[in-house]
């Protein structure tokens, strides 16, 4: 089946005139909150905001990135939140990237302006700020990372930056997970990054277990490593946030264990993305409110 990618819009929304049009480009994104959050805080502020998804799933033939974004432009968008899997294929054809896109390695926010392309990463404060509000006692001494990709390094820079001493890295392309290892090596210390492939050693030595793999997802469920590995000791945080409780998390619970959800990675990285394309604060109480109408089945 062939599907058109590109959503009609109305090319008089501009920020200047207090509007705002901004859309989420990924691939099977139907189901995310983001928009609700974004349009939400933007009438609450008094602002025309848009938001549209532009998914690709089941495109034929599927755009190339750089279409994408003329098209985008063209059309007027202020800017673009980039989710699985473009976080990475996306920084080829940016400008400029800030420090924490340089530093994580991936884009999920892109900000239009003067005919450049500037590509940020909201990810990275997201989780921090999640973490640190969630698990503010969370022994920080050895922590496993399961996922490589464009979120894993969000989220491991994350948790280095929080005061992780050893990272171990997990992911099913070891490649990616080595790329990884490096790319954190550069920026917090050699010593403090490391590639396993024995998921058993790795969670036997670890006080903390983190998915930032898609596995758990409504599209992908299941366990991102053998139930049995996980022990009472092990605090556990997810990023998959649909389902809210993933496989993983009931999992963790049913133990005892301390978890953190992926809404607080949803919601605080949506706060600083609607920031860079408003140029205003938002607010994240009034923000977390929106997302949990999708819990109380206030939204649709």
């Amino acid at each position: 089946m062939t599907r058109v990618w590109m959503p009609s819009v109305d090319s008089r929304l501009r920020r200047g005139d207090r509007g705002v049009l901004v859309g989420l480009l990924g691939h099977g994104i139907g189901a995310s909150r983001t928009p609700r959050m974004h349009m939400a805080e933007g009438t609450a502020q008094g602002l025309d905001y848009d938001y549209r998804l532009i998914d690709l799933a089941d495109c034929d033939p599927a755009p190339g990135m750089e279409e994408i974004l003329i098209q985008v432009e063209a059309a007027g968008f202020d800017g673009l939140n980039v989710t699985f899997p473009f976080k990475q294929a996306i920084i080829p054809h940016l400008s400029e990237l800030s420090e924490n896109a340089r530093n994580v390695g991936a884009v999920n926010t892109v900000v239009f302006e003067d005919g450049r392309r500037l590509g940020h990463n909201t990810d990275y404060w997201g989780f921090a700020e999640s973490f640190r509000r969630g698990l503010p006692d969370a022994n920080r001494d050895a922590v496993l990372l399961i996922g490589a990709g464009g979120a894993g390094g969000a989220v491991s820079a994350a948790l280095l930056g929080s005061g992780v001493k050893r990272l171990m890295i997990h992911d099913t392309n070891p490649g990616a997970a080595a790329r990884l290892a490096k790319t954190l090596g550069v920026h917090f210390g050699e010593d403090r990054a490391e590639v396993v492939t024995d998921l058993d050693t790795a969670a036997s030595q670890v006080d903390g277990i983190v998915n930032a793999s898609p596995v758990g997802m409504v599209k992908l469920p299941g366990l991102p490593l053998p139930k049995a590995l996980i022990a009472t000791r092990h605090w556990v945080a997810d990023i998959v946030y649909f389902p809210l409780e993933t496989a993983l998390l009931a999992s963790a619970r049913a133990l005892g264990c301390a978890v953190l959800p992926g809404s607080g990675m949803a919601l605080f990285q949506a706060v600083r993305a609607f920031e860079l394309f408003t140029g205003l604060p938002a607010d994240p109480t009034r923000m977390q409110a929106t997302f949990d109408e999708f819990n109380s089945g206030a939204a649709a």
